[in-house]
């Protein structure tokens, strides 16, 4: 029995820790600054493989170098796509209408509207990107403000885990099994303070057994003599 309640408390052990380690890599690294995402096509093959949980850290534009895989937004959704960088544009400047007193465009001799540059607040970068397994560069150039940050770490297949539990079926069906898991872990002490008032009611009805016995024993012994 004792060597069976050890087999069963590492076993137990075990799947708890898998299910914690589980729990930091999907949500507690975002903690550290780290986002984790699910990677849906192969375009970055063999760097991240369809499945694969990737972890993104934001990253300041100004740092991002040609070679370095990025993450960005490419809708208004919120989807993402993560591809190489393989050309960046920087722009410290703009260019704009001049306009006269009136607010209207200025135009010069020939009619046409002049421009003027002007400081830019902050410096832009685009960044110009290709799919590692694509055989073309993407047709346009990532703004910077949409640029998520770099894939940091890659975990093969366990984006398929994290793609799944993000679904209702998953996401019951996660709970559930986490919860089976945390009171089979704590089964044996429930039963153990179960059985512990039996054992404790047959050990006092023995003790007392015995007492009566001894005091029996006594009796006989007094009265032969």
């Amino acid at each position: 029995m004792k060597t069976f309640t050890k087999i069963w408390n590492a076993f137990t052990t075990a799947l708890v820790l898998l299910i914690v380690l589980i729990a930091i890599l999907l949500v507690g690294v975002r903690l550290i600054g780290l986002t984790p995402l699910y990677v849906s096509s192969g375009s970055m093959e063999p760097a991240f493989h369809v499945g694969s949980l990737i972890f993104v850290q934001k990253t300041d534009p100004a740092k991002i170098e040609v070679g370095d895989p990025i993450t960005y937004t490419i809708n208004a959704a919120g989807d993402y796509s993560t591809h190489r960088v393989i050309g960046i544009e920087v722009y410290e400047t703009g260019v704009r209408e001049m306009l006269d007193e009136t607010g209207a465009p200025m135009l010069d001799e020939q009619g046409d509207v002049i421009f003027e540059e002007y400081p830019l607040e902050e410096t832009s970068y685009y960044f110009q990107t290709k799919g590692d397994a694509n055989d073309a560069p993407d047709g346009a150039p990532v703004y910077y403000k949409n640029v998520v940050g770099i894939p940091r770490l890659t975990i093969p297949y366990l984006g398929y885990l994290a793609q799944w539990l993000q679904t209702r079926q998953g996401m019951i069906l996660g709970i559930s099994i986490a919860l089976v898991i945390i009171i089979l872990t704590f089964l044996p002490d429930l039963l153990k303070l179960v059985d512990e008032p039996a054992d404790k009611k047959q050990e006092a009805a023995a003790a007392e057994a015995a007492e009566q016995a001894g005091e029996t024993d006594e009796s006989n012994a007094a009265e032969g003599e």
